[in-house]
């Protein structure tokens, strides 16, 4: 088949979850179809929407049509990327499209692909076509001495004065005149994206807990959702040869943003006796890491000194440069992360996990059988897991052991037959398509 994936970045531009997880998937499929994926850059530079063809870096099998997003990225529909992204179907004769996510492209480009009778599939990594900033977390909360409090669900109003506000005039006469506006953006955004969500032939969700949410609050039809972990390449988790002569290490993977409740990570390991270390990877964020690492320098007893900066990194490369340099992840975020990537690669590399009790990541994580839970949003249940393990590594060494607990011999689902599963959606909906 000829397949076109859809995803607002690629590696290594951007290193985050979906992107890794569509390289993966997209190396998958090359061994038996022709992949092209469209991606985006924003490069100040070059004309908007520009295009460029480009091979995957890591796999030349693989096409990327990369588009320059980089002064219209906070639109949600574009009418130059729906141009592009139809000429792109015309010119490589797609015959499915995968989705990986919009944001920063264009939404309403399903309607090129529905127009022409192309199947489309949609895997959703997180919230963000029903709620607009993607997590369910709140950015002007109503006491503002709250952080990025969670939301209870989407509503028009509610969007437009919690989460868009920062757009308002700070005027107090401009109010009623600027959150009406909002709301109304709001309530446009959410009535186009809900005509998206009609175009889509298929929706996988990798977490039951995200599966549940988009068939009960969005109105996906539960004939329209299934079920699929995602899948990893498990031979690049082989190998772990934990470095000796180190105290006991915690590490965290992942961007520097609230919502990976990255400070509450250093919060708690400010209180966790015993001299362990703290290392952090993730691609330098600018003031959101400076904030971070402020944060660290002034935790008690010069805890700061154990925490190390440790950088970005190539997931071909994960074990060596970070399973072997720590002896427990921890994914603290403060939003219902639905199918955490880290979590699977560490519960592969057989190195235990410490998560919250929320969402997709409790579903991954069982406590005290491949890792510990701690009460969601709370960095002093966070700590009391920490302390366990750093008082007890052979505790870590045992609930590293276990892996995945979803299979018997705790591997992650490999990404060959994670492929496999991926293309039998396809095939299904083309030999449809064909016989319409």
């Amino acid at each position: 088949m000829r397949v076109l994936q859809v995803i607002h970045g690629y590696p290594m531009r951007y290193n985050a979850g979906s992107e890794v997880y569509t390289q993966g998937l997209a190396q998958a499929l090359a061994e038996r179809h022709e992949v092209h994926v469209l991606t985006r850059q924003e490069n100040a530079f070059l004309p908007e929407y520009a295009m460029q063809r480009e091979a995957d870096p890591a796999d030349s099998r693989i096409t990327l049509h990369v588009i320059n997003m980089a002064r219209a990225r906070d639109g949600y529909r574009h009418a130059a990327v729906d141009r592009a992204f139809a000429g792109l179907l015309d010119e490589i004769g797609a015959e499915v499209v995968h989705i990986g996510h919009l944001n920063h492209l264009s939404t309403s480009l399903v309607f090129e692909a529905q127009r022409r009778g192309i199947p489309i599939v949609f895997t959703l990594h997180d919230f963000w076509l029903m709620c607009p900033r993607g997590q369910f977390i709140q950015a002007r909360p109503r006491n503002p001495l709250e952080v990025w409090p969670v939301c209870d669900g989407q509503d028009d109003r509610k969007c437009a004065i919690r989460c868009y506000a920062g757009h308002f005039s700070g005027n107090a006469d401009d109010y009623a005149a600027d959150s009406a506006y909002w709301t109304g953006w709001v309530g446009r955004r959410m009535a186009h994206v809900r005509e998206v969500r009609d175009a889509v032939d298929v929706f996988i969700a990798p977490a039951k807990h995200l599966l549940r949410r988009f068939r009960d609050e969005f109105g996906i039809p539960e004939g329209k959702l299934t079920f699929l972990d995602y899948g990893f390449h498990r031979r690049r988790m082989e190998g772990r040869r934990r470095v000796r002569g180190e105290p006991f290490t915690f590490g965290y993977i992942g961007t520097h943003i609230p919502a990976k409740g990255v400070n509450h990570l250093i919060e708690s390991f400010g209180r966790v006796r015993g001299g362990p270390k703290l290392r952090i990877w993730g691609r330098d964020n600018g003031a959101a890491t400076g904030g971070l690492k402020a944060m660290a320098r002034t935790l008690p007893n010069s805890a700061g000194r154990r925490v190390e900066w440790m950088g970005e990194y190539r997931n071909h490369d994960i074990v060596s440069d970070v399973f072997n340099l720590c002896d427990a992840i921890v994914a603290p975020s403060i939003w219902a992360e639905n199918s955490p990537l880290v979590i699977h690669e560490a519960l592969q590399a057989r190195v235990p996990v410490i998560t919250a009790n929320y969402g997709g990541m409790a579903e991954y994580v069982h406590h005290e059988e491949n890792g510990l839970l701690f009460a969601h949003r709370d960095p002093g249940s966070l700590a009391q897991q920490m302390q366990r393990l750093a008082d007890d590594p052979q505790l870590a060494r045992r609930l590293g052991e276990r892996g995945y607990a979803q299979s018997e011999d705790g591997n992650v689902p490999d990404i060959t037959e994670h492929s496999l599963s991926i293309e039998g959606i396809y095939a299904g909906l083309v030999s449809g398509s064909k016989g319409q």
